[in-house]
């Protein structure tokens, strides 16, 4: 029997976005981005079905069109970038449901390290204009930040939590075929 043939892809960050969602004072969303990051996916198969997948965001990019905002997200009181520079990801599983796919594997913020399972909606394959093979992703799910030690709580005046505990998470990926 021969082995398989594995294909590696990268992510192409200027075709790949990375956003956060998050309630404030419980009666509005901040949205965010994480402007740099990097990724990769082995796969074996067309379907991408068990394809190890690793990702990695740089948490000094992170915005949130507030400056004052992002800095408090950078301080020690949230992600603390000057310690602990890169949010991680990597897979566990990938399986499909469907047409889509379930994403399983251990994030890790601050040390962190905990299981979380995303949603996965395929977006298909295709070749560029210069003839690279791309595939495209969309991933979403629901973590909680204070489960990775981002515990910061500010309580208005009048007793509003200004920052919710369930981060959305949506991540589009376009991944260019290595050769």
């Amino acid at each position: 029997m021969e082995a398989a043939v594995k294909t590696n892809w990268i992510i192409d960050p200027t075709h790949s976005e990375v956003h956060f969602k998050v309630k404030h004072l419980v009666i509005s969303t901040v949205t965010g981005t994480f402007k740099s990051f990097a990724g990769s996916m082995e796969s074996e198969n067309e379907d991408f079905q068990d394809a190890a997948i690793e990702f990695t965001l740089d948490v000094d990019s992170i915005d949130t069109n507030q400056e004052q905002r992002d800095g408090h997200l950078k301080s020690a009181d949230f992600f603390d970038a000057a310690q602990f520079p890169k949010i991680s990801f990597k897979s566990s599983s990938f399986k499909k449901v469907g047409d889509d796919y379930e994403l399983a594997g251990d994030l890790t913020v601050k040390n962190v390290s905990k299981p979380v399972k995303l949603n996965v909606e395929f977006g298909g394959t295709a070749t560029d204009f210069y003839g690279n093979d791309k595939a495209g992703f969309e991933v979403s799910g629901k973590i909680s930040r204070k489960e990775f030690g981002l515990t910061w709580d500010g309580i208005t005046e009048a007793g509003a939590i200004v920052v919710g505990d369930e981060i959305k998470l949506q991540i589009n990926v376009q991944f260019a075929k290595q050769a």
